[in-house]
C-alpha cells in the first residue's frame, strides 16, 4: 500500500512538471524595400478652360429695316470689309435725297441773302437807307449760312445711314449662327445679334484659379512681381475635349485684376496660335500647367497608405523593424508622389504589401537593384 501511494505521488509530480512542445514562430514577411531618391521632376495641374477668338464680335444692324440679302453662310470664313447683309435701302435713299434738297434750298437762300447785303451796302454808304436795314440783311445772311451747315450735317447723317444698310465684316474670321433670315425685320434694339464673328488665327483660352491655387501659383514660379512671373512662366498645353493634346503650346499673358465674388476664383488667360483654324470660339478643354521640381523626393504612390487625411510610408529602421512615418505631398507625376517633408533621400521604404503592416513589425527586406532603379526612374 505504501509503495502504491509513492507511485501515485511520483506520477502526479511528473505530469505537472511536463510542458507541451512550443510552436515555431512564423518567419518575418519578405517585402520589397528600396532607397528613396531625389531628382528633377515635372508635375502637371489641369484646369477646365474655354476658348475664345482674339476678336469675338457681335454683328448688329445700326439701322432698322427689312433684311433684303444675306451674302454668307454659317461657318464661312470672311475677310474684313466683306459684305455680310443688306438692309432695304429705299427709305434711307429717299432720306438722303430729301437732305440734299434741303441743302440746295439753304444754299439758294444764302445766295439771296448775299444779294441783299450787296445791294444795301452802297446805299448805306451813300446814306440812302439806314444802317439798320444792312444789319438786318447781314443777320439774315448768317442765318442762311447756318442753315447750310445744318443741311450739310443732315446730308452726312443720311449718307451714313444709307451706308449702314450694307453690313460688312469688321474683322476677318468665321461666321457663327445666322439668327436672322432674309426678309426678317431687324433693328439696333434687337435682343439678339445678326451673328457672331470670331477671329481665330490666334485664340485666347480662359481658365480660373481658386484662391489657394493662386497663392501656390505665385509661390511656385520665379519672379518678384506678378509681371516678372508671367514673363518666366513655361509654356502651357491645351487638352481638347477628347483628351488629345493640341499640337501647339500657349503662353499665359494675362491675369485678371480681381477675384470673382461669386466663385472665389480669378481668371487667367493663355494665348495659342491657331493657323489652321482647328480651334473655334466656344471650344472647351483643359489647360495643363507644368512645374519643374529640382531635388524632389520621389516615391511611388503604391508605397503609401492614407489614413485620416494623412499619407504615411513604412520606413525600414533598426533590426529590420518598420516605422510608420507621415509625409507631406507637394505634387504628383504619373504614379509617383513628390514629397516635401517626412523622409529624405537615402531612407529605405517598403514598396508594397503595406496594408497589414503595423508599427514595429519585423520584415525580411528584399533589396533588389531593379526595384531601386525603378523608383529612381519613375
Amino acid at each position: 500500500m505504501k509503495n502504491l501511494l509513492l507511485a501515485l505521488v511520483a506520477l502526479t509530480l511528473y505530469s505537472c512538471s511536463s510542458k507541451p512542445p512550443t510552436a515555431a514562430a512564423p518567419p518575418p514577411p519578405s517585402l520589397p524595400v528600396a532607397s528613396v531618391v531625389s531628382g528633377t521632376q515635372t508635375t502637371y495641374q489641369e484646369y477646365p478652360a474655354a476658348v475664345e477668338g482674339t476678336v469675338n464680335v457681335e454683328v448688329r444692324p445700326q439701322v432698322s429695316g427689312a433684311l433684303d440679302k444675306v451674302f454668307v453662310d454659317e461657318g464661312a470664313f470672311v475677310k474684313a470689309g466683306q459684305p455680310l447683309f443688306k438692309i432695304n435701302e429705299q427709305p434711307y435713299r429717299a432720306a438722303l435725297n430729301n437732305a440734299l434738297a434741303n441743302l440746295h434750298a439753304a444754299e439758294a437762300a444764302q445766295g439771296n441773302a448775299q444779294i441783299e447785303v450787296d445791294k444795301l451796302t452802297p446805299l448805306v454808304a451813300n446814306k440812302v437807307v439806314s444802317a439798320y436795314q444792312l444789319k438786318t440783311a447781314k443777320a439774315a445772311f448768317q442765318v442762311a449760312k447756318a442753315n447750310i451747315e445744318s443741311a450739310k450735317a443732315n446730308v452726312s447723317t443720311a449718307q451714313i445711314n444709307l451706308g449702314y444698310t450694307l453690313i460688312k465684316a469688321p474683322v476677318s474670321g468665321y461666321i457663327g449662327r445666322l439668327l436672322k433670315k432674309q426678309g426678317s425685320l431687324v433693328s439696333p434694339q434687337d435682343a439678339e445679334a445678326l451673328t457672331q464673328l470670331s477671329d481665330v488665327h490666334n485664340v485666347h483660352v480662359y481658365f480660373a484659379l481658386g484662391e489657394k491655387d493662386f497663392v501656390s501659383f505665385k509661390e511656385q514660379y520665379p519672379g518678384e512681381t506678378l509681371k516678372d512671373k508671367l514673363k518666366r512662366l513655361p509654356p502651357v498645353s491645351l487638352l481638347l475635349a477628347d483628351g488629345s493634346e493640341y499640337a501647339r503650346q500657349g503662353k499665359i499673358d494675362v491675369i485678371d485684376g480681381q477675384f470673382d465674388k461669386t466663385t472665389g476664383a480669378i481668371t487667367v488667360r493663355a494665348s495659342f496660335s491657331n493657323p489652321q483654324g482647328l480651334l473655334r470660339a466656344g471650344n472647351t478643354g483643359k489647360v495643363r500647367l507644368s512645374l519643374q521640381h529640382t531635388d524632389a523626393i520621389i516615391i511611388p504612390e503604391s508605397a503609401t497608405i492614407e489614413m485620416q487625411d494623412k499619407v504615411f510610408v513604412f520606413a525600414l529602421a533598426d533590426s529590420n523593424k518598420v516605422k510608420k512615418l507621415p509625409i507631406t505631398i507637394v505634387g504628383k507625376s504619373g504614379t509617383n508622389y513628390l514629397v516635401k517633408d517626412g523622409i529624405k533621400a537615402g531612407d529605405q521604404i517598403v514598396l508594397s504589401g503595406i496594408d497589414h503592416l503595423q508599427e514595429g513589425t519585423v520584415i525580411h527586406p528584399e533589396k533588389t537593384a531593379d526595384k531601386v532603379a525603378a523608383v529612381a526612374k519613375n
